[in-house]
């Protein structure tokens, strides 16, 4: 099951990306420690204010 959590992830994707994106997820995580999964949810959040009403 894992440890408990105030915020379970129970959608999983499979996703490929070209070498620049890979780059500057590599980049952004070391930059800012954080895991390669937090720096995708971190940009996915960003696109959020792009959503139409």
């Amino acid at each position: 099951m894992g440890r408990p959590t105030d915020n379970p992830k129970p959608h999983q994707m499979t996703v490929k990306f070209d070498n620049e994106c890979k780059e500057i997820i590599d980049r952004y995580s070391e930059q800012e420690n954080v895991s390669k999964m937090e720096t995708v949810r971190r940009g996915v959040k960003k696109l959020k204010s792009d959503l139409k009403k």
